[in-house]
């Protein structure tokens, strides 16, 4: 039986994670039968219980297993007893690179030689890569790149940030996000959700939104403070609720955001305007559906614009990181961004009135995309089969 240990982030926190495990996972099965995955993860259980469908082994990172989150020996084990390896997602970038407990380049780095030594092959899967800032971050992806076959990036952003580096790369491939092609539950089942959470009660529609918990990691030199950052989601909120007449729903989409998301909803003048959807509750697959029934979307996690381009959801993206620009460029919405150096209050409201009053011909524009992209990210999987 051949075997593929598929590095990510796996720990079941992040509804954009558990998405591109879920749909690689398929996309895999259904082009090469009989595979079994190892998929090293902090929550064994959640790895067995949502993906039981497939034919999975969760290796457990935890000190118990000889392991501090991504360095230690079960990591290790699974990159070296296995006949291909698969890094996925975007792991690589060298923020904090000493901190195994948030960086996994650097472990990755280490392991990666031992790999190459005895001819397991690497491949970077469905992957972005960034942002790599400093020397040592460079020299650690160069490592893994001379120990890797392939790369598969879902973004042009990518290839760019290895060629500004200067670094040597095998074959690479530009394709799509496979979280593109999650499928969305059953109309009986978003109909409960729908009735439960009471949503889209509103004639006039609803917008989206989403931020995450990294305010200190783009805080222009702290001089933008959470406070200033809530106020200002809550203020662009605030404007659109009233000029727009529409209600608001506060995606989250990683378990981590949802304090931050609270704290933005907490100052919102017209709380009964308001509902909060979060990964706690629901699967990315319930997520993804929702992010489908909004008018316009505006987002800080990647994932959240991919499941609204998967829908055909105009989006807008406060980009704060490369892969989401990548990705809003892949989909020719690149003018749909707003920087983070940019987020004020009449700013991003000024940019989803905008949306609002395009929305019908940004959904039209957005569905062929879709399609392409789909399609692009299905085919990913079949150049897997030269290895297993």
């Amino acid at each position: 039986m051949n075997k593929i240990t598929v590095l990510g982030n796996n720990s079941g926190r992040n509804a954009g994670d558990m998405a591109i495990l879920g749909n690689l996972l398929r996309d895999i099965s259904e082009e090469i039968p009989g595979v079994e995955f190892c998929v090293p993860t902090t929550n064994i259980r959640y790895i067995r219980e949502h993906f039981q469908e497939f034919n999975v082994r969760p290796v457990g990172l935890m000190p118990w297993n000889g392991c501090i989150r991504n360095f230690g020996y079960s990591m290790y084990k699974a990159m070296i007893d296995t006949d291909l390896v698969l890094i996925c997602d975007n792991i690589l970038f060298d923020r904090k690179f000493y901190n195994p407990l948030f960086n996994n380049l650097s472990s990755i780095a280490f392991f990666a030689p031992a790999c190459k030594k005895r001819n397991i092959p690497i491949v970077l899967y469905n992957c972005s890569v960034g942002p790599i800032d400093y020397e040592v971050g460079k020299k650690a992806m160069q490592k893994v790149l001379d120990a890797s076959d392939l790369v598969v990036t879902r973004d042009e952003a990518t290839k760019e940030i290895f060629d500004n580096l200067g670094v040597r790369y095998p074959e690479l491939h530009i394709h799509a996000d496979c979280a593109l092609n999650t499928v969305p539950p059953s109309d009986e089942h978003m109909a409960k959700i729908i009735a439960q959470e009471g949503l889209f009660t509103n004639s006039r529609g609803t917008i989206g939104f989403n931020v995450n918990a990294y305010i200190d990691n783009w805080s222009k030199g702290g001089t933008f403070t959470r406070d200033d950052f809530c106020s200002s989601i809550a203020g662009a909120a605030d404007q659109v609720i009233e000029e727009l007449g529409v209600d608001v729903i506060f995606f989250v989409t990683q378990v981590m955001d949802l304090k931050v998301t609270r704290e933005c909803v907490a100052k919102i003048a017209k709380q009964d305007r308001v509902k909060i959807i979060s990964n706690v509750e629901y699967t990315y697959e319930d997520i993804a559906a929702l992010l489908g029934m909004v008018d316009v979307h505006s987002g800080l996690r990647t994932h959240t614009l991919i499941f609204s381009a998967a829908m055909s959801t105009p989006m807008i993206g406060i980009t704060s990181y490369p892969k989401s620009t990548g990705f809003l460029r892949t989909v020719g919405q690149e003018k749909w961004q707003v920087p983070f150096e940019k987020l004020t209050a009449d700013y991003l409201a000024g940019m989803i009135k905008d949306a609002w009053k395009v929305k019908k011909e940004t959904q039209e524009q957005l569905k062929p995309i879709a399609r392409r992209e789909k399609e692009k990210a299905r085919k990913t999987a079949s150049l897997l089969k030269r290895y297993v």
